[in-house]
Order: C-alpha cells, then structure tokens, then sequence
C-alpha cells in the first residue's frame, strides 16, 4: 500500500472503532467503513459490525447493572439501617428501570394482606397507604405462584382479581404497566418488588431479571431484620431468665438462710425475738410478731406503721384469712405493701407474723419463706403454751401442797417453791378468788404471768394467789380487776386472814363459800368480816335460804304486802343492842314510834322473838341478810 495512504486509513480506522464503541448509528460505521473496505465488501461487513456494537451495548449495561448489584450488596454486608437500605433498593430498581412508580409491599402472613412499605415516584396518599387484600390485583397471582409476572395494560389483569380501592389507587396514579418480583425464602413470600410505567411498556426479560435480584438483596435485608429481631428478642428473653435465675437464687439463699437461722432460734430457745430479728434481717423489711390478743411477742426494726395498721384492725380479716388457707395474705396499708401470716395449728390461732415494705418485692421462695416462719411461730407458740402449762401445773401442784399439806411436807414445799423463786419465808399474803370454773385456768396463767415472784395455782375450785404482801398490784382489788378483765365479768375475790397460810385458806375458802350462798357475784372482801358467819354456815346454800327465811322471811313479806318498814326497824334495834331509845335516835324517830313498830313486831315473829336463843338467831339473819344486800343490790 503506498505510505501516502497510510494516514487516511489509520484515520477511518480510528472512526470505525469510535462509531462501534461509542454506540453510533449504522449511517456513521458505514461512513468509517468506506474508507477501509472496497464498496463492494461493505454489504458483507456491515451487519457483523452492526451485531458489534449491539453487542457492545448489551455489555455497558450489564456492566452498570452488576455494578448497581455489588453496590446494594455492600449495603448489606453493612447492613445496620432497614429502612434504609430498603429506601436505596427502591431507588435502583427506579432508576435502573426507569420506572414512574416504585414500590415495595409487605406480605402479613397472618392476614395476608400486603401493605405498601416504601414508595418512590408515587403522588397519591391512596398509593402510599395501599393495603391489598388477599386474592386481588397482581400481587396476589405473584404471592400465589411465587413468580414474576408483567403486565402491559393494568387493564388486562382478570376481573377476579379486580378490586375498588386497588382500581382507584392505580387510576390516581395513570399506571398502566406493571412489573412484579417476589420477595422469597425457601418457604414463604415476604413481599412483592414492583416497577410501574404510566404508559403502555413491555418488560424484557433482563430487565426482570434484574429486578428479580434486587428482589433477592430486599429479602435478604427482611431475613435479616427477623432474624435480629428474633435475636434480639431472645437476648432480652435470656437476659429476663437470668434475671429470674438470679433472683430465684438468691430468694433460695434467703430461705436457706432463715431456716437454718429459725431452726437455731427454736433449739436455742430464744423465743420469738430471735424469729422476728432473723426475718427483719434476711428479707430487709420491719417484722411484727403479735399474738391472738394483739399484744406484741416480738419486733424488729421500726414497726410503728405496722403496729398503726394493727390498731386500725386492718389486719385482723387478713389474720383470718391466712388462718383459713394456710398461706400469706397481701394487705395494702397506705402506699406499702404489708404482708401476713397467721400463727395456726389445727384449729388454735396463736397470733400472726406482719411483715412490712421492704428495699425489694417479696419473691415466691420468700412468701413461703414467711410461711414457714408463721409455723416455727405457731411450734414456738405450742411449745411455750406446753412449757408454761407445765410449770402452771408444778406451780399448782405446789399451791395446793402448801395450803393443804401436813407439817410434814414443809422442808419439801420450801425447796420447790425455791425453784419458782419464792421464799415461801416471806410469803405471807392469800387471795382468793372465786371465777367461772371454765375461766379458773385462763385467770391462774394470767396471773402468773404479771406476778412475778409470786405462786398462783387453783385450788379446791378457787383461784389461789399467794404472794408478799408489799409486792405492788398483790392486794385483793387489783387481783380481782386483773381476774375480771379476763373473764370479763365479776368476779369474787376474799382476802385471807389467820396465822398460817393454811389457815387463811380455809377462812378464805368459808368465806368465798357463804358469799356463794348469798348469792354475792362481786366483791373484794376480808375474811375477818364473816368469819363469825362462815363459821356457822359454811356455805350450805340450801341450809342459809332455810335459816334466813323461817327467822326474817315473815318480816320481808309484811313490808311487801304492806309497804311498811319493819325490816329497817329490826336491823337498827339489832345494831343498837336492843335498846328502842338508841334505835330511835338512829332512825330518827320518836321512842313511841319505835315502840309501834316493835309491838307489830310482836305480832309478825311471835311472842318471845327478843328471848336470848331467838334473838342472837334473829340478829345472826339481820346481819347476814344485810350482808346479802350491799353485795347484790345494784348501787
């Protein structure tokens, strides 16, 4: 070729590669192939070139396409925003597609509806907030078949599958072609991936292909929101259970912990103080331990709150209940929480464990915590009631050896009364006390429990108390005020006078029994004051009534009948030693007064009434009689 040519083809050369490359038309390769080729040889050659560059360009797009790929890829392997890489799947598949409308639908397994998630090119809100229905639009052929599937004209799609607000929707928007992709997992369809165009378009299968992909990487993006839903739903279930865990353990510590420590209360024998210290300590709240009464066995911490609720009888329906079902009651007292235990065994009630707020809610292990402790409470309880019971016995047993054993027996009572811590050398006060005989016990433990020091033991059906005589709240009225409080009723209560302990217990016993007879129900009195009686009567009810009706009986029943007062006349002639003068100053009337009376006196009791024998009989009824009266006559 001569070297003059060569520039101009070197030339036409670097035309034709451009043409190609550049995705010219066909007029330009031909232009460039001209210059290289004989006319003749351009036919053959074109259409190879032609297919070149197609070729060519098939080759830019893919390479743009699979690098718009590796770049949502990146954005999943730095996956920490969904929504936001969602927004940029959308916007590719837009762009890539040239789409006027994209969208993603979410698909609700459980309503399988699918709800519009994320939009780009959408103008309507109808759109935006589109919630499709199972069975209607394409969607539903797509979810069904789990395929792809285009449509050209919307139109075109079965009328079964129509539905109104979809149809409204689409118009709003002047869609008329539509592309749909599945959102897959090996089981289910997560969504549906859509491009739509607002005039008539055919989808070729690249370009679903493609959109398919993407469908592929916004699976991916749902998967792995679940799945970091999923784990972060059983980090915080896990975290939850360790927190149980760790809370079950330590409420397990803590019940190990007061068992052992009421196992050791109740072997030390240190009561109930020891039992309500180890519950204040270990469940960190204030613990009141009361009994049946109300009255306070034990305390730990401050306890005035509960001890208010207490008074208010706020706990007392809530001892009750714990006593039926056996197990701790909540009970809301202001803004704490108290809880409650009741100290039962069978059918005894011994009192209750009130437990107040604390630094942390009480946890089942230590609810059952409090009910085991309400029944160390209630062994306690048994075990004391058991203990004293027994020492009430000795203690009774001991009383009634005192006051009624032989002078042979006195070296022996001395040293048991020693082990009771009396010096039986200065005991020189009995009180006895006359008391329901179902309440005899009730009042003997009282008794014994506020008298320190002294002996208290029934005996012969009375309540003895013997005691020193300057101890404070021994004499007969504070006894017979304690004895009262708990029988809550009257009560008798006789002091006893004479030499020896033995001796004032059987004036004490006569009196007790002629006050009985006269039917006195309350009284504080001397032995002293009716020992001339008691030693006549001794009790004998029947004998009394006897003796009192056929000496004054006739004069009672005169004064009823006749609304006189000779009954008051006899009674003043009988304390003034049977002189009519000085029972008239008494009563202050005239002597010829008195004289009226005694003679009508006369005539009620007989002639011969004011006879020696007949007359101390009559005085000894006068005296008892009014001894009856100011016992038993309301004040």
């Amino acid at each position: 070729m001569n070297d003059g040519h060569m520039p101009a083809l070197s030339d036409a050369i670097l035309t034709l590669l451009d043409a190609v490359t550049s995705g010219g038309s066909p007029d330009e390769a031909a232009a460039a192939l001209g210059a290289l080729v004989p006319e003749g040889e351009r036919a053959r050659i074109l259409p190879a070139v032609e297919s070149a560059r197609r070729e060519l360009d098939g080759l830019r797009r893919r390479e743009h396409e699979l690098s718009a790929l590796f770049s949502s890829a990146r954005e999943l392997v730095g996956l920490r925003d969904t929504d936001g890489v969602m927004t940029r799947l959308v916007e590719r598949a837009h762009e890539m597609l040239g789409a006027d409308v994209t969208y993603l639908s979410e698909f609700d397994p459980a309503t399988r509806e699918l709800r519009v998630r994320t939009t780009l090119g959408a103008v309507s809100a109808e759109f935006r907030s589109l919630v499709v229905p199972p069975g209607r639009g394409l969607v539903s052929t797509i979810v069904e078949t789990r395929m792809p599937h285009a449509v050209s004209r919307y139109d075109d799609i079965e009328a079964g599958h129509h539905a109104a607000p979809i149809d409204a929707a689409v118009a709003a928007e002047g869609i008329v072609s539509m592309l749909g992709v599945p959102l897959r997992t090996e089981t289910t369809v997560l969504g549906v991936l859509f491009v739509a165009m607002r005039q008539e378009r055919t989808f070729t299968p690249e370009q679903i292909a493609l959109l398919s992909a993407l469908a592929d990487h916004a699976s991916v993006v749902l998967q792995t929101a679940d799945t970091m839903r999923d784990l972060r739903r059983s980090e915080e279930e896990a975290r939850e259970a360790l927190e149980q865990l760790t809370a079950h353990l330590a409420e397990r510590d803590r019940a190990n912990t007061v068992h052992q420590e009421l196992v050791g209360a109740v072997l030390g024998g240190g009561g109930f103080p020891p039992v309500a210290e180890t519950l204040a300590a270990t469940l960190d709240r204030p613990v009141l331990i009361v009994d049946e009464e109300g009255e306070v066995r034990a305390s730990a911490r401050d306890t005035a709150p509960l001890l208010n609720a207490w008074m208010a009888g706020e706990v007392a329906s809530a001892v009750q209940e714990s006593r039926r079902s056996g197990h701790v009651v909540p009970l809301d007292h202001g803004d704490e929480r108290v809880h409650v235990a009741a100290l039962a065994a069978g059918d005894r009630l011994f009192g209750a464990i009130v437990a107040g707020a604390g630094a942390f809610e009480l946890g089942s292990l230590d609810v059952r915590t409090l009910e085991r402790a309400a029944q160390v409470g209630a062994l306690l309880a048994l075990s004391h009631e058991a203990a004293t019971e027994a020492a009430h016995q000795q203690q009774g047993d001991l009383v009634a050896d005192i006051l009624t054993a032989g002078p042979e027996r006195g070296r022996d009572v001395a040293a048991r009364a020693r082990r009771f811590g009396v010096d039986l050398a200065v005991v020189d006060s009995l009180v006895l006390l006359a008391v329901p005989g179902e309440r005899r016990l009730d009042v003997a433990r009282s008794l014994a429990r506020v008298l320190a020091g002294a002996l208290v033991g029934t005996v012969d059906g009375y309540v003895a108390v013997l005691t020193d005589p300057t101890r404070s709240g021994a004499d007969a009225a504070a006894l017979a005020r304690e004895a009262s409080a708990v029988v809550r009723g009257p009560v008798v209560a006789v002091a006893g006078e004479g030499v020896s302990l033995a001796t004032r217990f059987d004036t004490a016993r006569r009196t007790a029994r002629l006050l009985s007879a006269l039917g006195v129900e309350e009284a504080v009195v001397s032995s002293d004051a009716f020992l001339p009686y008691a030693a006549v009567f001794d009790g004998d009810q029947r004998a009394l009534g006897v003796f009192l009706d056929t000496t004054i009986g006739a004069v009672r029943r005169h004064d009823a009948e006749r609304g006189t007062e000779l009954l008051a006349t006899l009674r003043a002639f009988v304390r003034s030693g049977a002189s009519p003068t000085k029972t008239a100053r008494a009563l202050t009337f005239h002597p010829n007064t008195i004289l009226q009376r005694l003679e009508r006196l006369d005539r009620v009791l007989g002639e011969g009434w004011r006879d020696d024998e007949r007359y101390f009989r009559l005085s000894l009824a006068v005296r008892l009689d009014e001894l009856r009266e100011r016992f038993t006559d309301p004040v």
